[in-house]
């Protein structure tokens, strides 16, 4: 996809692991348009809000504590249209307003005394003798710090639930997304053979009663009825597609999406499928056919570069990905993509023109978002090219830094950086920063392995 994979750390209160981070402009966009009227139903100041893409299979959505929301793909192409994403995300924003992220101890304090209390009275038992009693007093209190945890959780997801309902009704959106979601949930819990009965041992209220609490007050609201708003719901459709294009393997998308099929969506997934097979020709066919009704989208013609920049065709990118950086504002993934072209086109025919351009435009795209290691990694390139070794390490540092890795790498670029780049410069004063937090870091891990030993 003109959507980029970088590295996600896990949220509060899921077993760390590594996900793969999904970035798009056009994806991006519709998550900000479609969240701002709902963020500010729910008093919060929609720039400290970021909604984020995870390339996974779950169909799951979480918020965590720097008040940032996360959607998993498989959420995404699941949902039928743009009001279930928005009921799901009105869920989340009440997790952010709330600051359930950070009352977590509110229900895991509780929940440890009771686990601690019942390890003493246990211990006391087994010492004296008792130990069918002893082991008895433990699992009872495992048990209740469990139960007593569990409820907490559900608790808050009820409250959650509701403060998601009142968020719809005060921006105007139809909460049918949010029934028909958790109608869909419901459903994989009666394939899943979950008993309806009883929600005790699980985190969330079970999907039915979810919807019998919510019913009432949605349906009272004056939005209900009043449909999906139909420019959004076409900007997700093609978002959609497009992911399912970008993840499915083509011959899916291709029954998925037919020949016959000329939507926007249609044709958008069928380009990355084309694309996918190494069938360029076929995937620009696909994205022309909509430039011909659409001449001034930033995001086909962001495509359209996309293919012939990794079909090989790399100077013919590069008047598309101009004009969607033009027509987009300079979003700063399109402007990513575009210096990557100018890098490589600079590099096979040795135009210093181009690659000057390459560095103005990648360091715009940086001053507009830093988070994107893929850029910093262009812009390595152009520093190496032009023998600008203190600049390289800056770059180097900055890219290390952001995929998490040994920060002792990080540490190194940072200060060879800060030796060659001129004191109190915003390059030099950056490079310090760096240096600080990679030793941070650093020591931080260090700390960690030998408390581990």
């Amino acid at each position: 996809m003109a959507i980029l994979a970088l590295v996600l750390a896990q949220a509060w209160a899921v077993p760390a692991r590594a996900q793969s981070l999904l970035r798009d402009a056009e994806t991006e966009k519709l998550f900000r348009d479609m969240g701002e009227p709902l963020m500010q139903a729910a008093g919060l100041d929609p720039r400290a809000v970021t909604i984020n893409l995870v390339g996974a299979n779950e169909i799951n959505a979480f918020a965590t504590l720097g008040q940032g929301i996360y959607f998993y793909s498989g959420l995404i192409i699941a949902a039928d249209d743009v009001l279930e994403v928005q009921g799901v995300l009105a869920h989340e924003l009440g997790h952010v307003a709330g600051g359930h992220a950070v009352r977590f101890n509110e229900g895991a304090g509780p929940a440890t005394n009771i686990s601690l209390l019942s390890l003493v009275i246990g211990a006391a038992l087994l010492a004296a003798g008792a130990g069918d009693a002893g082991m008895a007093a433990m699992m009872a209190g495992q048990q209740a710090a469990q139960g007593k945890f569990l409820a907490f959780s559900r608790e808050q997801e009820s409250r959650t639930d509701q403060a998601g309902a009142q968020f719809l009704e005060k921006a105007g959106v139809d909460g049918h997304g949010m029934i028909s979601f958790f109608r869909e949930l419901q459903g994989q819990e009666y394939r899943l053979a979950i008993p309806q009965d009883n929600s005790y041992n699980r985190t969330h209220p079970l999907s039915g009663e979810r919807i019998a609490a919510l019913e009432d007050v949605l349906q009272r609201s004056p939005a209900w009825g009043k449909g999906a708003d139909p420019v959004l719901q076409a900007r997700y459709q093609r978002v959609r597609a497009k992911l399912i294009g970008y993840l499915s393997e083509p011959a899916d998308t291709l029954r998925a999406y037919p020949p016959g099929d000329t939507s926007a969506p249609a044709r958008v997934a069928r380009a990355y499928a084309f694309h996918k097979l190494a069938e360029p020709e076929k995937a620009v066919s696909e994205v022309d056919a909509l430039l011909k009704t659409l001449p001034d989208d930033p995001y086909l013609l962001e495509l359209k570069g996309q293919v012939l920049l990794e079909s090989g065709h790399v100077k013919e990118a590069i008047p598309p990905l101009r004009q969607a950086v033009r027509l987009s504002n300079g979003n700063p993934l399109i402007a990513g993509m575009l210096g990557h072209a100018l890098v490589q086109t600079s590099e096979r025919e040795h135009d210093d023109a181009m690659l000057d351009e390459a560095e103005k435009v990648l360091r715009s795209a940086l001053a507009r978002d830093d988070d994107n290691p893929f850029a910093w990694l262009q812009l390595e390139t152009v520093y190496e090219r032009k023998g600008d070794k203190p600049r390289l390490a800056l770059a180097t540092a900055e890219r290390l830094t952001l995929s998490g890795g040994d920060p002792r790498a990080a540490l190194n670029s940072a200060m060879v950086a800060a030796q060659g780049l001129p004191q109190g410069t915003p390059e030099w004063i950056r490079a310090q920063d760096i240096v600080q937090f990679s030793r941070n870091r650093a020591e931080d891990m260090k700390k960690k392995g030998r408390n581990d030993r």
